[in-house]
């Protein structure tokens, strides 16, 4: 049988400078990207073009959101609820009139993309968006 030593793996000559090594990737992996990190790395107005998959919905209208920290609301006309985390995922509810969706996705630097589904105008559709900074 083999003699183990008494002293932890981690705390050997040998794999101290492994084990920092691996702490500085990690950490790097962590941080926001430049885009990201400056302050409220999503903050601004974003044009979201939103394109219809399925029912019987017009596509291809776009509405101005605004985002302020991780809080998304209108940019103007209709009400707009939703939140960003701070690696990009989004998730929003819109309502105008009668007519209302939810949708989700992810923004990165300038450009974002995800899905929605709802009610408009009394029809069933889903489909997907794709969002620019302006």
């Amino acid at each position: 049988m083999a003699h183990l030593s008494q002293t932890p793996f981690f705390l050997t000559d040998f794999a101290r400078p492994r084990r920092l090594a691996l702490l500085a990737i990690l950490a790097t992996a962590a941080l926001p990207s430049t885009a990201d990190a400056r302050a409220g790395g999503y903050d601004g107005i974003w044009n979201v073009t939103f394109a219809t998959t399925r029912g019987n919905c017009s596509s291809g209208y776009s509405v101005p959101f605004t985002v302020t920290g991780s809080r998304v609301s209108s940019a103007g006309g209709g009400r707009v609820s939703g939140t960003v985390k701070r690696g990009g995922a989004v998730a929003v509810h819109v309502s105008v009139g009668a007519s209302h969706a939810s949708g989700g996705g992810r923004l990165a630097g300038v450009n974002g993309t995800g899905s929605w589904k709802g009610i408009i105008s009394g029809d069933q559709c889903s489909g997907t968006w794709q969002a620019t900074r302006t």
